[in-house]
């Protein structure tokens, strides 16, 4: 197998080896993929090694890792915590968005590609990752206002799936591309009532395909990536939009991915009268 890197702020994923092709995601840098097929000498198909996912990029937007690059670079990272940062090289500076990777970081600085990158924004390892709901809607709503764009994964614009995939990406936890493999992870909630902060909702379309995702808040609220990452009120009937005083998202089931403890679950007496989702799913 052969693995590459992406050495850019942001790339596209695209469905065809084609510019003009549908972005089906994005890589961030240091996120890395497995080179499965070439397309003359411009386009490769990958599969992101996080997900899974696959599609094509264009040769020069990603860098062919050696064996011992790609375990390095496997073992020893850390993460991007703001929104975006700069690399300081001595030719440049690059900027790089929420959820990138450091390969080998030591708290400082890294040598990738054989240049020398300073960084100086909030970073965090792997071993001190918190997969705690606090941490997930803290995380979440540093998204807050990220355009919506389909197959985007950064502040510069996100899709729901993606808005999900990186804020659980950010406390340690993998999730799939697309709202409809994300479904099938994590347990199932049996009644709304029954959620908590952190629980990933999902919804469907008019022909009962699972096309939304987002994180429940406190309070009957949501954030999910619709227009704009934002926060709407959210029940068993699902997404409610004020301002158009109307549903827009219908409640197919709810997920939960986070471990919690026992004594943080509601008590049968807080528990209202509710259809159960198991009906639904």
């Amino acid at each position: 197998m052969s693995f590459a890197i992406c050495p850019l702020s942001v790339v596209s994923l695209r469905n065809s080896p084609s510019d003009k092709s549908e972005q089906v995601s994005q890589l961030l840098f240091g996120e890395m993929v497995e080179m499965l097929e070439w397309k003359g000498k411009s386009w490769i198909k990958i599969r992101c090694t996080w997900d899974d996912c696959i599609g094509w990029v264009q040769a020069r937007q990603i860098k062919p890792l050696t064996t011992s690059e790609h375990q390095l670079f496997n073992e020893r990272y850390a993460y991007c915590l703001d929104l975006f940062q700069p690399l300081l090289s001595d030719e440049y500076a690059m900027p790089i968005p929420l959820g990138a990777r450091l390969p080998d970081f030591d708290g400082m600085k890294f040598t990738f590609d054989s240049k020398s990158y300073h960084y100086s924004g909030q970073a965090v390892f792997p071993e001190n990752l918190e997969a705690t709901p606090d941490r997930v809607l803290k995380i979440a709503r540093r998204y807050l206002l990220a355009p919506y764009q389909w197959g985007g994964r950064s502040p510069f614009g996100i899709d729901a799936a993606g808005l999900t995939q990186m804020v659980f990406k950010l406390v340690g936890i993998r999730l799939h591309r697309t709202p409809e493999q994300q479904v099938h992870q994590g347990e199932l909630v049996d009644f709304n009532e029954q959620s908590m902060a952190g629980d990933l909702a999902f919804f469907e379309n008019s022909a009962g395909t699972i096309s939304h995702t987002g994180i429940i808040l406190p309070e009957n609220k949501i954030i999910h990536a619709a227009e704009q990452v934002r926060i709407d009120r959210f029940d068993h009937f699902g997404i409610f939009d004020e301002e158009l005083n109307k549903y827009t998202h219908h409640l197919r089931v709810i997920k939960r991915v986070l471990k919690v403890r026992a004594a943080d679950l509601p008590s049968k007496k807080e528990l209202k009268t509710a259809d159960t989702q198991v009906a639904l799913f």
